[in-house]
């Protein structure tokens, strides 16, 4: 079977069965603050599991795309060292939400693998929980007794709490699970080692493929167990390691999952890869291997990842893409000699074998490859820079070891990975203190920890079994009772309690909407609501106290100004979205947004600078709007499908349940859960006030509306007054301030004629004061010129001749610079080079810079520091 149809044939039998086939959710989360991503098939249903919301069917089945690189569920390291770890894989599973439990899931199971997937039932083993005494947890006595129907007692292995007790995190629901694993190995091996000693032993050939955790307990902040309310079934069969088993490789990346993007790596670098099937390969060969892996592997993560709308970046969920992607970028450069671009080409293969399935890869693929391709440019410019920065550490070391903290500042501010400063020292001759590094590493880790450090108490209930409302579409005030409430201690935001009520009119954050802040008011006291969010469906509003009686009655207040300046915004976006379309094209599509009371930031994909012209007509359209009065018409629970056929904008990245609601100001039509102006002559005046790059084909909007542009209008006639008062009130200010740039301009081109003749005069005099060391012509000096004309001198002194090594200073107005020249023949020969000299004689001006191998510039804050670079200098030459 091809892996399309395996994954086919999985669905279409849990359909049978009378399961809901439903999409799988985004990789990235946006709903969940204890992840980054989706790491497991279960992560999208948490919310069904806690009891927060009711699910559609309470059978369910699907393929969700997970993400295991942070936290907890940290792959990432051993990925392409082993054939088996992977960032990104799918988890085929099958859900019952209160509905049926151990014995269908366990038949169920069996029948898909022995029926319809034909696995040898001789090579496949279970497992099944021994209890725990410490917690009091009997043995799971009703999966032993279903799997005696259908396996021999030998192939029953009982596990342990830590192998057969599946939790959800330090808290929440928990149960024992049942698991099922292949035997792969030959049969001599088979013949030799019974399989039954080998599950969960570690063993390559001998894997778990199927999980089936049976939810039955919640587990305590204390640790305790508390029976759940209904028992759930929540299971997970890795799709990879799947596909392995059935097409009989001894290794994932052997199957048609991986070896379409294997062929095209080969086909680009020229490197071969060698199937698992091949022994006795040599290191060489290996290492090839690996790197074929890492790229495939990771090429898969960061492609969907970017499809679901999280770009790289240097914080949170787009760093940890950005790492993953820069992993495989390093193994490529190290180990296949890729020194250009070439991941992104990738992409295309990965479209067109997943597209049917997931849609989002195909329709985001030109997207996709864009941010990736510059990705690769901007990190191998990097690492040419960390080469540069690790040579310039090797001379200055004496002996065979280089500090480790010093590899960790190459790894820490540039990103210059462990590994490859090991595998370049190495060729040198030389190593890095490693315990150095842990330790450098270790502080920055505990630091990091120290900061996020969140402690969170169990809920308690008030009102059990208490559902809440949002209605906060409809009113601003509302009478509440609260109905849970937890205390969350963090380093960072220090005490804090979330409060949940029985309805509410606070929106909570999302859809870039920022939450609303306002108060709780009773007869006795007012409560600061100072953020609302929401989690696992549940509408959390933040105060840094709780009332004293918090039983009593409450009106919950909206403040009205942050909700009426923020709706401005809002509704302006969907204008602007619409009026991006109209003008630069269909192309466009929203990849991020923030929406806040002081202003709008939109996020959209387009190829180019959005020119002046193309802002000022994106302006005058949704100010024609504005100006226009177009009534809010507000479609609430419309079925999807309908909403689509009326024209409706969806995201990609977001998560949409079969009915939606739909926002329509005329002909912007956008699926919107947000808080919206009744009318659209409420926003007043749409200003757009800067236009930039986020990434490789996205492009960023910063606007204002309402109060802002007023705002931003009175400051920008008063700097217009100012500007007239000190042009003595000219009758024509925009013809004065030319005839002043003229003005400027003709003396500019003064000034630097006589800085050349400056220079030239100078040049005699330098002449004169040049030292030959170690046959180098040296001259270290400060000069009574700008750094252009300190640039042109040094130019000039380059005529003279050969084996020429200049390091000049200037300081204009108070402003550091030092320039560095060295002939040609002194850089191919001596290995000088002018970028490394001013990054170090930089640091004595407290400053940096770099340049061209023979001529570079630093410049820096601290003028007194330029005695002592120039002193230093020399010792380049030395």
């Amino acid at each position: 079977m091809k892996s399309q149809d395996i994954r086919k044939a999985y669905l279409q039998f849990f359909e049978s069965k009378g399961h809901l086939i439903v999409p799988s959710a985004p990789i990235v989360l946006k709903d969940d603050p204890t992840l980054m991503f989706n790491n497991s098939g279960m992560a999208q249903f948490k919310e069904f599991f806690l009891g927060n919301a009711t699910p559609k069917s309470k059978r369910i089945a699907d393929t969700q795309k997970c993400l295991r690189v942070s936290g907890k569920h940290n792959d990432l390291e051993d990925v392409g060292f082993d054939t088996y770890h992977h960032t990104m894989f799918e988890m085929l599973g099958n859900w019952s939400f209160g509905d049926y439990f151990k014995k269908e899931a366990i038949t169920w199971s069996w029948e898909l693998l022995t029926q319809v997937y034909q696995l040898p039932k001789d090579r496949l083993y279970v497992t099944v929980f021994e209890g725990d005494e410490k917690e009091s947890i009997p043995r799971s006595t009703e999966a032993l007794a279903c799997w005696k129907e259908l396996v021999p007692e030998k192939h029953i292995v009982f596990g342990n709490k830590k192998d057969n007790f599946w939790e959800m995190g330090e808290q929440g629901p928990c149960g024992p699970c049942t698991e099922i694993h292949f035997d792969g190995r030959s049969d001599v091996e088979r013949n030799a080692v019974a399989g039954e000693t080998l599950v969960n032993k570690d063993h390559p050939d001998v894997i778990e493929i199927w999980n089936n955790v049976f939810m039955m307990f919640n587990r305590m902040k204390d640790g305790s167990l508390q029976p759940l309310p209904q028992r759930h079934v929540d299971t997970g069969m890795g799709f990879e390691r799947l596909v392995r088993v059935i097409q009989n490789k001894s290794s994932n990346y052997d199957t048609d999952v991986f070896t379409p993007l294997i062929e095209k790596v080969e086909q680009i670098t020229g490197f071969k890869y060698t199937s698992n099937e091949v022994k006795n390969i040599s290191e060489e060969q290996n290492k090839t291997n690996i790197a074929i892996r890492v790229i495939v592997d990771h090429v898969r993560a960061v492609a969907f990842a970017i499809a679901d709308g999280q770009l790289p970046s240097n914080t949170g969920a787009g760093y940890v893409i950005r790492r993953i992607l820069r992993r495989a970028i390093r193994y490529g450069f190290t180990f296949l000699n890729t020194k250009e671009p070439f991941i992104n080409k990738l992409v295309e293969v990965l479209a067109n074998q997943m597209g049917e399935f997931f849609p989002e890869i195909k329709s985001q693929q030109q997207l996709v490859t864009n941010v990736i391709r510059e990705e690769e440019a901007s990190f191998l410019r990097t690492l040419e820079q960390g080469l540069q920065l690790l040579d310039n550490v090797v001379s200055k070391t004496n002996g065979k070891e280089v500090s480790g903290e010093k590899a960790f500042e190459l790894y820490d501010t540039f990103g210059f990975p462990k590994d490859l400063t090991a595998l370049i020292l190495k060729e040198k001759g030389m190593m890095f203190n490693e315990n150095e590094f842990d330790a450098s590493m270790k502080a920055q880790k505990d630091r990091s920890r120290a900061a996020s450090e969140v402690s969170t108490e169990d809920w308690k209930v008030l009102i059990p079994g208490n559902i809440e409302t949002f209605v906060g579409y409809d009113q601003t005030e509302s009478e509440v009772k609260i109905t849970r409430i937890r205390k969350v201690d963090s380093k960072k935001d220090g005490v804090l309690y979330q409060i949940v009520l029985d309805n509410t009119p606070f929106y909570p954050e999302g859809g870039g909407q920022v939450g609303d802040k306002g108060t709780l008011v009773s007869a006795n006291e007012t409560i600061d609501i100072i953020d609302t969010k929401k989690e696992n469906n549940l509408i959390l509003h933040f105060a840094k106290q709780l009332p004293e009686n918090v039983e009593a009655g409450f009106v919950a207040k909206v403040n009205t100004d942050l909700r009426t300046s923020t709706s401005k915004n809002h509704s302006a976006t969907h204008l602007m979205h619409l009026a991006l379309r109209t003008i630069l094209g269909t192309h466009v599509e929203q990849k991020g947004s923030l929406v806040n009371p002081n202003y709008l930031r939109f996020d959209f994909s387009h190829f180019s600078k959005v020119t002046n012209e193309e802002i000022k007509q994106v302006e005058d359209f949704v100010n024609a709007r504005i100006e226009e009065q177009l009534q809010l018409v507000e479609y609430r629970n419309l079925p999807i499908q309908e909403a689509m056929a009326k024209g409706a904008m969806a995201l990609f990245g977001e998560k949409y349940g079969d009915t939606v609601r739909m926002i329509e100001f005329g002909d912007s039509r956008e699926l919107c859960g947000g808080i919206h102006v009744k009318n659209t002559g409420e926003i007043w005046h749409f200003k757009i006030i800067s236009e930039g790059a986020v990434a490789a084909g996205i492009r960023r909007i910063e606007a204002i509306t309402g109060d802002a542009v007023k705002t931003y209008f009175t400051q920008q006639e008063t700097d217009l007054d100012a500007i007239k008062e000190t042009l003595k009130n000219p009758q024509d200010t925009l013809k004065a301030v030319v005839s002043l740039q003229d003005d400027n301009a003709k003396l500019r081109k003064q000034i630097e004629q006589l800085l050349k003749e400056k220079a030239k005069g100078l040049k005699g005099e330098l002449v004169s004061q040049l030292q030959e060391i170690n046959g180098v012509k040296f001259l270290a000096t400060q000069v009574d010129l700008n750094p252009e004309g300190a640039k042109d001198l040094a130019y000039e002194l380059g005529t003279l001749g050969t084996n020429l090594f200049l390091v000049l200073a200037s300081a204009e107005e108070d402003k550091p610079m030092l320039s560095c020249y060295i002939s040609k023949e002194l850089v191919a020969e001596k290995n000088l080079n002018a970028g490394t000299v001013v990054r170090e004689l930089g640091k004595y001006i407290q400053g940096g810079g770099g340049g061209q191998p023979f001529f570079a510039t630093a410049g820096g804050k601290n003028v007194t520091g330029i005695k002592e670079a120039l002193e230093k200098a020399v010792d380049f030459v030395k």
